[in-house]
């Protein structure tokens, strides 16, 4: 994880995207914010040495994989896994059986996906400013 790194955001839907870009621009973060609409796209892109993201956050609803699977896909992949991301799931689900689904996939949060602006935004700098005050094996030394 670097602090500076992207933050990478798997979400397909368009409004959701849309919704999501607003609040990260209100928010001002110097990070560059990388959208992946097609969830099979994420590996490959995250496999490369040079992308050194900040943090994931993925929808779980995807068509041809869902978060589950990528999270799966991801821990399966030492090449990404040394890299330390924190992985994040923002759902509109607040389904109990997603929720241990989600941790069982050793995710590192689980969130509902807000309908205020001020709600999401509040939600989402508290999730980024946690993440940027915690450490890992990557910003420790």
């Amino acid at each position: 994880m670097r602090k500076n790194g992207e933050i990478i955001i798997i979400e397909d839907d368009e409004d959701d995207k849309m919704f999501l870009q607003d609040i990260f621009d209100s928010l001002d973060f110097p990070n560059k914010i990388k959208f992946i609409a097609d969830p099979t796209q994420a590996i490959p892109y995250l496999s490369n040495p040079e992308v050194l993201p900040f943090i994931i956050i993925s929808d779980i609803n995807m068509p041809k994989i869902d978060g589950f699977e990528l999270r799966e896909q991801i821990l399966a992949n030492e090449e990404i896994r040394k890299k330390c991301l924190p992985y994040i799931f923002l759902s509109t689900s607040k389904n109990p059986e997603n929720v241990l689904k989600a941790y069982e996939c050793q995710i590192q949060g689980y969130f509902k996906k807000q309908e205020s602006f001020l709600e999401y935004k509040t939600m989402i700098n508290n999730l980024i400013e946690y993440w940027r005050e915690s450490l890992t094996p990557l910003t420790s030394f």
